[in-house]
């Protein structure tokens, strides 16, 4: 076999092999949910301080609320689906600042990224007891990221009613 044969054969295995291990579902869950990080923290910023305590009816969350209740769901599925560590659900700290809330936000998703990233490809079909029924960790990984966006566009929402220009929509 010819020398430039054997390098491009070998280039294409390569190649192969960089590809099938950037398409994995937890790669492409891990690559999504950086996206959806930068884009909640993009609403966080948007919101002046001052209506952080906004809420749009008496029943509602306000906008900080919202964003603790976000870390809060996602430190729950993470940390009682995919560790071994017992989770112990604490009251939200409503005194934060808006600075405060969006380094606890920031917490969140980064200890979300290091718990997936230590979880091997072949768990996500593990099954789970959730109060919803029997469910795969993928399942988890899918509820957090609709959890997520659910209360983002609550959030896009108040702001859009403080006459506050929502951040450009960031995606995959």
């Amino acid at each position: 076999m010819k020398k430039s044969t054997i390098i491009l054969l070998v280039l294409l295995l390569s190649f192969t092999i960089i590809s099938a291990q950037q398409s994995t579902v937890k790669t492409a869950f891990l690559e999504k949910w950086e996206n959806s990080k930068n884009y909640l923290i993009e609403i966080a910023e948007a919101m002046p301080e001052e209506f952080y305590d906004f809420k749009p009816t008496e029943r509602q969350m306000s906008f900080k609320e919202q964003l603790l209740h976000i870390k809060g769901n996602m430190e729950w599925l993470s940390t009682s689906y995919f560790t071994e560590i017992k989770y112990e659900k604490e009251k939200p700290n409503l005194g934060l600042s808006k600075a405060e809330t969006i380094i606890e936000l920031e917490k969140g998703f980064d200890s979300v990224i290091q718990i997936i990233e230590k979880t091997p490809d072949e768990d996500l079909i593990e099954t789970v007891d959730f109060f919803a029924g029997t469910k795969s960790k993928l399942q988890i990984l899918n509820l957090m990221q609709d959890h997520v966006t659910h209360h983002r566009g609550q959030l896009i929402v108040y702001l859009n009613l403080n006459e506050i220009n929502p951040p450009k929509y960031i995606g995959w």
